[in-house]
């Protein structure tokens, strides 16, 4: 099953094939400063991941081998990767159209979530060392 997807002003525009992992939010400070909230993503394989359009793709290396990909245009947090996973890139679930098909299953660094946040009570937490 295919699956599209892009930011809000469609300067970056993309394709997901395969099977997409379920989404998983994650509230640590760094992901909850790039998105305004936390940061709720699939991922995909790489080779499962084709652009239409990446003209105003931009990536932000936010420490040694962890990126997050934007558009440069319109500020769309769109992409998430790190260099230990080299085949897989998350993908924000929000940029991927209507119906996704996808639910969210797991909660990472929640020790960090913002003081507004009420967590959903459904969610494992997945803690990292």
């Amino acid at each position: 099953m295919s699956r599209s997807g892009r930011c809000e002003c469609g300067g970056v525009a993309f394709e997901l094939g395969g099977e997409l992992r379920p989404v998983v939010n994650c509230h640590c400070h760094r992901c909850r400063r790039i998105t305004g909230h936390y940061m709720a993503a699939t991922s995909v394989d790489v080779e499962q991941l084709r652009f239409d359009s990446d003209t105003t793709l931009q990536w932000y290396e936010a420490s040694t081998g962890v990126f997050y990909g934007f558009c440069q245009t319109c500020g769309s947090s769109l992409f998430w990767k790190n260099d230990d996973e080299p085949h897989r890139v998350s993908v924000c679930a929000g940029t991927v159209e209507a119906p996704t098909g996808l639910t969210t299953s797991t909660a990472l660094f929640m020790s960090e979530h913002a003081d507004y946040h009420t967590p959903a009570p459904n969610l494992t937490e997945h803690l990292r060392d």
